[in-house]
C-alpha cells in the first residue's frame, strides 16, 4: 500500500494536531489517474466525510485515508516530507498513478487515447485547447471532438492535419486518417477566430 516516511508522518501528525478536530485525518485522492496528468490531492478528512469504503493507512498520530478508487492507483506509493529553509517539500512517488505505455498487444484505441493525452492534449493545451477521442472506425479513421480554445478555431483544420493526424500516423500505424466530428460554429471562445467565410 502506501508508505510514509517518519518526517513525513511528524508533518501530517503536527497539521492534524493544529485543528484540533477529533477523528480528522489526511484523505488521499488520485486525481486524473491511468493519465499523464496524474496527480495526489491531499486534504483533510473529516469522520462525517467518510464513507467506509476508503483505504485506512494507521500512523504516528493520525490516519491517512485513501480513496477507495485511488487505491490501485497509489498501492506502491511512498511519501515523504524534506525539512528545507524555507519550509519543507513534500514528495509523493506513485510509480502507477499515470498509467503505463500501452504494450504492443494494446488494441488500437487504447494506444490512440494514450497519444492524444500524453502527446497531443499538453501541446493544445497551451492554446487553452483539447482534443478527445469520439471513435475509431473499422477502417482505421479516428473521430475527434475538440473543445476549449480548439472549439471554432479558424486554425483546427492545420492543427487537425498538420499536428494531429501526423502524431497519430507516426505513434499508432493502424490510424489510417482523422476526422472532426466539431460543431465549430458554436465555439464560443477560439483561439483563432474564424473569418466570416469560413
Amino acid at each position: 500500500m502506501i508508505s510514509l516516511s517518519a518526517s513525513a508522518q511528524e508533518h501530517f501528525r503536527r497539521l492534524v494536531e493544529q485543528q484540533a478536530s477529533p477523528g480528522l485525518g489526511i484523505r488521499v485522492v488520485a486525481v486524473d489517474a491511468g493519465t499523464p496528468k496524474g496527480d495526489c490531492q491531499l486534504e483533510f478528512s473529516e469522520p462525517s466525510d467518510r464513507d467506509g469504503s476508503e483505504w485506512e493507512v494507521e500512523c504516528d498520530g493520525f490516519s491517512l485515508f485513501v480513496d477507495a478508487h485511488s487505491v490501485p492507483f497509489l498501492d506502491g506509493a511512498t511519501i515523504d516530507f524534506a525539512r528545507t529553509a524555507t519550509g519543507g517539500e513534500l514528495t509523493i512517488r506513485a510509480p502507477a498513478l499515470r498509467g503505463s505505455v500501452p504494450g504492443e498487444d494494446a488494441s488500437v484505441v487504447e494506444r490512440v487515447r494514450y497519444v492524444i493525452e500524453s502527446e497531443i492534449n499538453p501541446q493544445l493545451a497551451s492554446h487553452g485547447g483539447r482534443v478527445s477521442l469520439r471513435e475509431v472506425t473499422a477502417d482505421g479513421v479516428v473521430v475527434l471532438q475538440f473543445g476549449g480554445g480548439c472549439h471554432g478555431c479558424g486554425m483546427v483544420d492545420k492543427t487537425l492535419r498538420g499536428g494531429v493526424e501526423q502524431t497519430l500516423k507516426t505513434r499508432v500505424p493502424e490510424v489510417t486518417g482523422v476526422a472532426d466530428a466539431t460543431d465549430h460554429a458554436s465555439g464560443s471562445t477560439p483561439y483563432y477566430k474564424r473569418q466570416a467565410n469560413a
